[in-house]
Protein backbone atom coordinates (compact mmCIF):
# COMPACT_ATOMS: atom_id res chain seq x y z
CA UNK A 1 0.00 0.00 0.00
CA UNK A 2 2.85 2.20 0.92
CA UNK A 3 4.38 1.92 -2.37
CA UNK A 4 1.00 2.70 -4.55
CA UNK A 5 0.58 5.94 -2.20
CA UNK A 6 4.11 7.09 -3.55
CA UNK A 7 2.98 5.95 -7.05
CA UNK A 8 -0.51 7.87 -7.21
CA UNK A 9 0.04 10.87 -4.79
CA UNK A 10 2.21 12.87 -6.77
CA UNK A 11 -0.20 12.02 -10.10
CA UNK A 12 -3.23 13.72 -7.70
CA UNK A 13 -1.38 16.49 -7.19
CA UNK A 14 0.24 17.05 -10.43
CA UNK A 15 -3.46 16.81 -11.64
CA UNK A 16 -4.94 19.20 -9.06
CA UNK A 17 -2.08 21.70 -9.76
CA UNK A 18 -3.05 21.32 -13.61
CA UNK A 19 -6.57 22.25 -12.92
CA UNK A 20 -5.92 25.16 -10.50
CA UNK A 21 -3.58 27.03 -12.57
CA UNK A 22 -5.57 26.27 -15.53
CA UNK A 23 -8.74 27.71 -13.79
CA UNK A 24 -6.41 30.91 -12.63
CA UNK A 25 -5.65 31.51 -15.70
CA UNK A 26 -8.70 31.56 -17.51
CA UNK A 27 -9.94 33.88 -14.90
CA UNK A 28 -7.03 35.79 -15.18
CA UNK A 29 -7.78 36.01 -18.81
CA UNK A 30 -11.88 36.56 -18.64
CA UNK A 31 -11.83 39.29 -15.68
CA UNK A 32 -10.79 42.40 -18.19
CA UNK A 33 -13.10 40.74 -20.57
CA UNK A 34 -16.49 40.44 -18.08
CA UNK A 35 -15.72 44.00 -16.52
CA UNK A 36 -15.61 45.79 -19.57
CA UNK A 37 -18.72 43.99 -20.84
CA UNK A 38 -20.16 45.18 -17.59
CA UNK A 39 -18.94 48.56 -18.49
CA UNK A 40 -20.38 48.62 -21.42
CA UNK A 41 -23.54 47.19 -20.44
CA UNK A 42 -24.14 49.82 -18.54
CA UNK A 43 -23.50 52.49 -20.96
CA UNK A 44 -26.06 51.05 -23.16
CA UNK A 45 -28.38 50.48 -20.48
CA UNK A 46 -27.71 54.38 -19.60
CA UNK A 47 -28.38 55.36 -23.91
CA UNK A 48 -31.68 53.56 -23.78
CA UNK A 49 -33.19 54.54 -20.90
CA UNK A 50 -36.63 54.29 -21.41
CA UNK A 51 -38.85 57.39 -22.63
CA UNK A 52 -42.55 58.11 -22.19
CA UNK A 53 -44.78 57.98 -25.07
CA UNK A 54 -48.42 58.36 -26.11
CA UNK A 55 -50.06 56.91 -28.89
CA UNK A 56 -53.78 56.07 -29.78
CA UNK A 57 -54.01 52.50 -30.54
CA UNK A 58 -57.43 51.03 -32.23
CA UNK A 59 -59.24 53.95 -30.23
CA UNK A 60 -58.02 53.75 -27.00
CA UNK A 61 -55.26 56.42 -25.57
CA UNK A 62 -52.26 54.49 -24.67
CA UNK A 63 -49.22 56.40 -21.62
CA UNK A 64 -46.46 54.11 -22.44
CA UNK A 65 -42.88 53.84 -21.54
CA UNK A 66 -40.50 52.60 -24.19
CA UNK A 67 -36.59 52.29 -24.94
CA UNK A 68 -36.01 54.32 -28.18
CA UNK A 69 -34.61 51.11 -29.82
CA UNK A 70 -38.03 49.25 -29.60
CA UNK A 71 -39.96 48.60 -32.93
CA UNK A 72 -43.02 49.51 -33.22
CA UNK A 73 -43.88 45.55 -34.03
CA UNK A 74 -42.54 44.56 -30.49
CA UNK A 75 -44.00 47.36 -28.64
CA UNK A 76 -47.31 46.15 -29.71
CA UNK A 77 -46.89 42.23 -29.61
CA UNK A 78 -44.63 42.45 -26.50
CA UNK A 79 -45.63 45.12 -24.41
CA UNK A 80 -49.25 45.54 -25.26
CA UNK A 81 -50.02 41.71 -26.18
CA UNK A 82 -51.50 42.53 -29.41
CA UNK A 83 -50.13 39.47 -31.33
CA UNK A 84 -52.33 39.73 -34.33
CA UNK A 85 -50.00 41.76 -35.96
CA UNK A 86 -46.95 38.93 -36.78
CA UNK A 87 -43.57 39.33 -37.04
CA UNK A 88 -42.34 37.02 -39.88
CA UNK A 89 -38.89 38.35 -41.52
CA UNK A 90 -38.34 41.48 -39.05
CA UNK A 91 -36.48 43.47 -42.39
CA UNK A 92 -39.61 44.83 -43.77
CA UNK A 93 -39.60 42.31 -46.73
CA UNK A 94 -42.93 40.36 -46.19
CA UNK A 95 -45.56 42.68 -44.80
CA UNK A 96 -46.92 40.10 -41.86
CA UNK A 97 -46.58 43.32 -39.34
CA UNK A 98 -48.50 45.32 -41.78
CA UNK A 99 -50.24 48.36 -39.60
CA UNK A 100 -52.20 51.23 -39.99
CA UNK A 101 -50.28 54.69 -38.83
CA UNK A 102 -52.84 57.65 -39.02
CA UNK A 103 -55.00 55.75 -41.69
CA UNK A 104 -51.90 54.82 -44.11
CA UNK A 105 -50.24 51.05 -44.06
CA UNK A 106 -46.95 50.51 -43.10
CA UNK A 107 -44.63 47.82 -41.82
CA UNK A 108 -44.20 48.04 -38.62
CA UNK A 109 -41.17 46.41 -38.29
CA UNK A 110 -39.37 48.75 -39.87
CA UNK A 111 -40.61 51.99 -37.24
CA UNK A 112 -39.61 52.69 -34.21
CA UNK A 113 -42.18 53.44 -31.40
CA UNK A 114 -40.90 56.48 -30.66
CA UNK A 115 -41.32 57.85 -34.00
CA UNK A 116 -44.99 57.17 -33.81
CA UNK A 117 -45.69 59.78 -30.79
CA UNK A 118 -49.46 61.08 -30.72
CA UNK A 119 -50.36 59.37 -33.64
CA UNK A 120 -53.28 56.70 -34.18
CA UNK A 121 -52.25 52.95 -34.55
CA UNK A 122 -55.01 50.23 -36.08
CA UNK A 123 -53.63 46.90 -35.69
CA UNK A 124 -56.01 43.69 -36.94
CA UNK A 125 -57.80 43.84 -33.36
CA UNK A 126 -58.97 46.92 -34.22
CA UNK A 127 -60.65 46.45 -37.31
CA UNK A 128 -64.06 44.39 -36.17
CA UNK A 129 -66.94 46.67 -34.62
CA UNK A 130 -67.45 44.35 -31.62
CA UNK A 131 -68.96 41.23 -33.34
CA UNK A 132 -69.17 42.67 -36.89
CA UNK A 133 -66.27 41.90 -38.86
CA UNK A 134 -64.26 44.71 -41.25
CA UNK A 135 -66.02 43.88 -45.07
CA UNK A 136 -61.96 43.06 -45.85
CA UNK A 137 -62.17 40.32 -43.14
CA UNK A 138 -65.61 38.72 -44.29
CA UNK A 139 -63.86 39.05 -47.85
CA UNK A 140 -61.07 37.26 -46.98
CA UNK A 141 -63.26 34.55 -45.24
CA UNK A 142 -65.85 34.16 -48.42
CA UNK A 143 -62.78 33.60 -50.81
CA UNK A 144 -60.60 31.27 -48.71
CA UNK A 145 -58.33 34.80 -48.68
CA UNK A 146 -56.41 32.11 -46.48
CA UNK A 147 -54.87 28.69 -45.58
CA UNK A 148 -52.37 28.60 -42.69
CA UNK A 149 -53.26 31.90 -41.65
CA UNK A 150 -50.04 33.54 -40.64
CA UNK A 151 -49.34 36.16 -43.69
CA UNK A 152 -53.54 37.23 -43.21
CA UNK A 153 -53.42 40.05 -40.39
CA UNK A 154 -50.60 41.42 -42.89
CA UNK A 155 -52.51 40.88 -45.73
CA UNK A 156 -55.79 42.04 -44.32
CA UNK A 157 -54.77 45.61 -43.58
CA UNK A 158 -52.25 46.26 -46.21
CA UNK A 159 -55.74 45.60 -48.70
CA UNK A 160 -57.54 47.92 -47.08
CA UNK A 161 -54.53 50.37 -47.28
CA UNK A 162 -54.16 49.05 -51.02
CA UNK A 163 -58.06 50.48 -51.78
CA UNK A 164 -57.91 53.70 -49.72
CA UNK A 165 -55.13 54.62 -51.64
CA UNK A 166 -56.63 53.59 -55.17
CA UNK A 167 -54.29 51.07 -56.02
CA UNK A 168 -57.46 48.20 -56.46
CA UNK A 169 -58.60 49.38 -60.01
CA UNK A 170 -58.09 45.94 -61.43
CA UNK A 171 -56.35 42.77 -60.56
CA UNK A 172 -52.91 43.71 -62.06
CA UNK A 173 -53.48 46.53 -59.97
CA UNK A 174 -53.52 44.57 -56.99
CA UNK A 175 -50.46 42.24 -57.24
CA UNK A 176 -48.42 45.16 -57.50
CA UNK A 177 -49.83 47.12 -55.13
CA UNK A 178 -49.90 44.20 -52.61
CA UNK A 179 -46.34 42.61 -53.76
CA UNK A 180 -44.73 43.57 -50.62
CA UNK A 181 -46.94 41.17 -48.52
CA UNK A 182 -45.93 36.94 -49.08
CA UNK A 183 -48.07 34.23 -48.74
CA UNK A 184 -46.06 31.08 -48.29
CA UNK A 185 -49.11 29.22 -48.80
CA UNK A 186 -49.80 30.79 -52.45
CA UNK A 187 -53.10 31.71 -51.70
CA UNK A 188 -52.89 35.15 -53.97
CA UNK A 189 -56.04 34.46 -56.39
CA UNK A 190 -58.21 34.04 -53.54
CA UNK A 191 -56.82 37.42 -51.78
CA UNK A 192 -57.25 38.87 -54.99
CA UNK A 193 -60.83 38.48 -55.46
CA UNK A 194 -61.83 39.10 -52.03
CA UNK A 195 -59.88 42.60 -52.36
CA UNK A 196 -61.89 42.93 -55.98
CA UNK A 197 -65.44 42.44 -53.96
CA UNK A 198 -64.80 44.30 -51.38
CA UNK A 199 -63.33 47.30 -54.00
CA UNK A 200 -66.34 46.67 -56.59
CA UNK A 201 -69.04 46.46 -53.35
CA UNK A 202 -68.02 50.40 -52.94
CA UNK A 203 -67.73 49.38 -48.84
CA UNK A 204 -66.51 52.12 -46.60
CA UNK A 205 -62.51 50.72 -45.58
Amino acid sequence: MHMEEQHHCPRESRRSFLKQSTALAALATASPLLVKAAENEEKINAYFEKVPLQLEINGQLQNLSVEPRVTLLDLLREQLGLTGTKKGCDHGQCGCCTVHVDGKRINSCLSLAVMNQGKKITTIEGLANGEQLHPMQEAFMKHDGFQCGYCTPGQIMSAIGCIREGHANSAEDIREYMSGNICRCGAYPNIVDAIMEVKQGGQKV
